[in-house]
């Protein structure tokens, strides 16, 4: 039986341990920051449709020579692209938009990489291969999250109106077109950056778990994006280390962390929470009544 310390040292004495940790952490840090605006603008499908059509810009980057991220950033933006041009010109609504643009992609990205031959593993572009990933690889996460995690917490307050009220963002005079294209650039960067930590599909995870579960502890926006950055990274870090000792995906891991937290919290998070609303309800129907009053 090892102890707490050994736990966590003995994952940590392998290079490929370390650096999966830290590409862990980085990507887990930017989409908890993003998360936080994708739940309140209820954009969480916008980042699952992201996610899937970036296959088919990863296996064009391939066979031209590019850099598989160019790629994968290209392919992302012009599906966000795609889905407002279609929803402004069309009676579809979003959400019909984005499913039938993504899954359009996704399909189409799946049938040109059965056509290719690569030694690319589907089952890395898809889930991840955070254990393989090299110095080059974690530079190029850093700079992609860096670079995104500040453009992000520079206009958060912009970003914030806007996801909150765009007809008041626009009446103040916010360049609402700029905040909306920018917000999708920097989702599309995102997921770039995640791709070597989670993959195209558990990506979606990280975009939407920290934001909710810190929407259901508190109120305020600026402890939401706290709240969520901590979750984010403590499930990297859970998620990477308890991969090593179970012999398991490192991103399906922390993604796993990250779904049991938000059933604690689902369960009991202060005043929101199930278990807090059935006390309520039955110190509410424990108390007695009070008595009425009589006349003499």
């Amino acid at each position: 039986m090892i102890s707490a310390v050994e736990w966590i040292t003995v994952p940590l004495s392998y290079p490929f341990m370390q650096r999966a940790l830290i590409v862990s952490v980085l990507v887990g840090a930017v989409c908890a920051v993003l998360s936080c605006y994708l739940v309140l603008k209820g954009w969480s499908l916008m980042g699952d449709a992201i996610s899937h059509a970036v296959l088919p810009g990863i296996v064009i980057a391939y066979v031209l020579g590019l850099p598989l991220a160019v790629g994968a950033f290209a392919a992302g933006l012009s599906c966000a692209l795609l889905t407002g041009y279609l929803k402004e010109h069309s009676r579809v609504k979003e959400d019909t938009v984005m499913g039938i643009v993504f899954s359009g992609m996704f399909g189409f990205g799946l049938v040109i990489f059965t056509k290719v031959e690569t030694d690319q593993h589907l089952n890395h572009i898809l889930f991840g291969n955070v254990l393989g990933v090299t110095v080059r690889d974690l530079v190029e996460t850093a700079i992609i999250a860096g670079g995104t995690l500040l453009v992000v917490l520079l206009k958060r307050r912009d970003f914030l109106l806007y996801c909150f009220d765009p007809n008041h963002a626009r009446a103040v005079g916010l360049p609402v077109r700029a905040l909306h294209y920018g917000l999708l650039i920097l989702l599309s960067l995102t997921i770039v950056g995640a791709l070597k930590a989670v993959g195209i599909i558990l990506v979606i995870a990280m975009l939407v778990a920290p934001g909710a579960i810190a929407y259901l502890l508190t109120d305020s926006f600026e402890r939401m994006l706290l709240i969520a950055s901590a979750v984010a990274v403590g499930s990297c870090f859970i998620g990477t280390i308890a991969s090593f000792h179970v012999d398991g995906a490192t991103g399906a891991c922390i993604v796993l962390t990250q779904f049991v937290v938000f059933v604690l919290a689902f369960l009991f998070a202060p005043k929101r929470g199930l278990v807090w609303k059935w006390g309520g309800r039955y110190s509410a129907m424990a108390r007695p009544a009070a008595a009425p009053d009589i006349p003499n």
